[in-house]
């Protein structure tokens, strides 16, 4: 058998490696349905990140993640109370803690 240096990785290797390790950081359009996550960040201009403000949107509250949309559609999340819906767009952009602790 010849020598091959560089053997390609089956594909579904990288997917179970990220199901197996658990972030503590990821953005918002990246949780799960019904997870409680808080706000470390937001990746957006200026009016992006004044609207979310004005929406209660900051780094350090916490969010639960209620409704994902099928196919690429707007995330439903709960903020101090309130219900809002934001496209996934802007969802990329917020990044946000989980909960958990690595114990």
């Amino acid at each position: 058998m010849p020598f091959q240096p560089h053997h390609p990785r089956h594909p579904s290797h990288r997917r179970i490696s990220q199901k197996i390790g658990t972030r503590l950081t990821e953005y918002l359009s990246e949780c799960e349905s019904g997870e409680e996550v808080i706000v470390l960040s937001v990746n957006a201009g200026y009016r992006a990140k004044t609207r979310l403000a004005n929406l209660g949107v900051v780094p350090g509250v916490k969010i639960t993640k209620t409704k994902n949309a099928l196919f690429k559609g707007p995330i439903e999340i709960k903020v101090r109370g309130s219900s809002l819906v934001l496209g996934r767009g802007l969802a990329s952009r917020i990044i946000v803690s989980r909960n958990n602790s690595c114990t």
